[in-house]
């Protein structure tokens, strides 16, 4: 997705055969989370709407994610990071994400996981095992494995909001759009969509690269789908896009807990600790 492992609002632009134009304005088996701390709640007014504004959509919503286990993500943040830390702000990002997506109305809410649930996981958010070897056929199955329209996204966007989620949704479901993708700052995709299922949409298309979202749009031109495209978002990747994600989103858990991790480099390295600077 991103193009190593993520705006303003603005016009969306349709594009299709007849030219562009501007629109307005782990197991198979299903598993949901039972843990509903506070800490853990949708929290929809930080992510664009209350839960009595929130619209309802037909879409759904899959997050592609591994779980945040030390040494499996997050390992480009490492150095500065240690590894358990990175694997901290991992879970961060991805607790914010699917506190967006509950935050939205839709017809499911599914996390398409590489690894085991955990105490982070929320109620509300069902879990399909992620299917495949590279990460292309790993996207393409959780398109398969949901079906119907679908907006896929990552982990590594903690700043996406509800109202970002809607739009995508509502871009995905009007008449004439076959597909949505909105592009990341590294030259990755932060969120893919498709009104129905489209095999070979994703497959063969190179991943983690610097024109992985351009190569994205092409695959879905060349399947001759209609394409509306979202605004533009930073992942985090390196350690410079935590920090400008954490600054752009400062209500966020990402946010916080970047900050934390922060202080703590501030107070070993005061104290003549050996962790290296972060800044």
């Amino acid at each position: 997705m991103a193009a190593r492992d993520g705006g303003a609002r603005g016009a969306r632009r349709v594009e299709d055969r007849r030219g562009s134009r501007r629109l307005s304005g782990a197991s198979r088996r299903p598993l949901e989370g039972d843990r509903h701390a506070a800490g853990h709640r949708a929290r929809g007014d930080r992510h664009g709407q209350s839960s009595v504004m929130r619209p309802k959509t037909a879409a759904t919503i899959v997050v592609l994610a591994k779980a945040p286990v030390a040494g499996r993500v997050k390992t480009r943040l490492c150095p500065p990071l240690m590894p358990q830390e990175a694997a901290t702000l991992a879970e961060a990002a991805l607790s914010d994400t699917l506190a967006a997506v509950l935050a939205t109305r839709c017809a499911r809410r599914v996390l398409a996981l590489d690894g085991a649930p955990g105490l982070w996981l929320p109620r509300g958010i069902e879990v399909i095992g992620q299917r495949g070897e590279r990460l292309d056929e790993r996207i393409s199955c959780a398109f398969d494995d949901v079906g119907g329209p679908v907006l896929l996204i990552g982990s590594d966007t903690p700043q996406v909001s509800t109202t970002l989620l809607v739009t995508a949704a509502r871009a995905l479901l009007s008449p004439g759009v076959d597909a949505v993708l909105g592009h990341a700052l590294d030259g990755g995709w932060w969120i893919a969509g498709l009104r129905r299922p489209t095999p070979s949409a994703f497959r063969g298309v190179p991943m983690s690269t610097s024109t992985t979202g351009a190569r994205q749009l092409d695959r879905f031109r060349a399947l001759g789908l209609s394409v509306v495209t979202l605004p533009l978002l930073r992942d985090v990747d390196l350690i410079d896009d935590a920090r400008a994600v954490a600054t752009e989103a400062p209500g966020t858990a990402f946010a916080a807990t970047f900050r934390a991790l922060q202080a703590y480099d501030d107070l070993v390295r005061g104290a003549g600790g050996r962790y290296p600077a972060r800044r």
